[in-house]
């Protein structure tokens, strides 16, 4: 789960002698409630650039929170499809740097050289990426239809919500924060990741399960974010069968759902859920 967070009190003063995590740090700020002004210290949610190197190559840099690497390593290369299970990973560490952290990852010769093919093809794009259909067709990865079958019902979705608003500690503490979590059939949670990216924190949360050794089939993810094609994409990629949002999917994402198999539940709040794919809550939806 990472270090302990750091407890502030009312003013944003840290607790006794505790040192920060390194997911947070002490900023000034003037407080301001109508006419009065009030000089504080918050604590606030690191951001740094995260390197993903593969036996010395860079292939990736994000913005994220500097907590949980491992994990967040591990579920970047499942879910983007660089190794094909975590044993393809030999050995992973951080260094950290001036400008940013590396995590450093030495992976199987079979993925190594895939990943490299990648980088080839890659190369000579233009800037943004994803300009004109060629280079849509050539960027978008599909995935297999999940296996997962998991026997959810609707209770245990709103149980994992409740005990995922409850385990949110670095969001607690600076509010800006979105978490995934990932839960067993019954609705409670195995783990809770945090990031400033909400696509990190599912990255860290699938590290998590797969260093686990969970069955994907027996589970499911919880996320405070909306649900865009890049989630159900990752989800699929490791095999997971249901995904529930607090807030709305896209329509692209409910399409891969579709085609994917995954069961896509969106504003799942309050005791009310939209189910848009799949039937693999086993309470029935009742139409008023």
């Amino acid at each position: 789960m990472g270090g302990p967070l750091l407890a502030c009190d009312e003013a944003g003063e840290p607790d006794g002698d505790a040192l920060l995590h390194p997911a947070q740090r002490l900023r000034s700020a003037v407080r301001v409630s109508g006419r009065m002004r009030t000089a504080s210290v918050e604590c606030v949610a690191e951001e740094v650039p995260v390197a993903m190197v593969y036996n010395g190559i860079s292939h990736a840099v994000m913005l994220a929170t500097p907590a949980d690497l491992e994990d967040f390593g591990t579920g970047f290369s499942l879910a983007e499809g660089i190794v094909a299970r975590a044993s393809e990973i030999h050995d992973i560490d951080t260094a950290h740097h001036v400008d940013g952290i590396e995590v450093r990852m030495r992976v199987s010769n079979r993925a190594f050289d895939a990943l490299k093919a990648r980088r080839r093809s890659l190369a000579g794009r233009t800037g943004c990426g994803l300009c004109g259909v060629d280079s849509l067709g050539q960027v978008s990865r599909e995935v297999k239809p999940v296996a997962a079958r998991p026997s959810v019902d609707e209770a245990a979705i709103h149980r994992a919500f409740v005990a995922l608003g409850e385990g949110q500690a670095l969001h607690a503490l600076t509010g800006s924060v979105h978490a995934a979590a990932w839960a067993h059939a019954d609705g409670t949670l195995f783990a809770v990741r945090e990031d400033v990216g909400r696509h990190n924190a599912l990255d860290k949360l699938i590290g998590a399960v797969a260093l686990a050794g969970l069955d994907t089939a027996q589970g499911f993810a919880v996320v405070t974010s909306r649900a865009s094609y890049e989630m159900v994409l990752k989800l699929a990629s490791v095999g997971g069968g249901l995904l529930a949002a607090i807030s709305a999917p896209t329509g692209l994402a409910i399409d891969l759902a579709g085609r994917t198999g995954v069961t896509l539940c969106g504003f799942v709040r309050d005791g009310r859920m939209a189910i848009y794919t799949g039937s693999r809550t086993s309470t029935a939806t009742q139409t008023e």
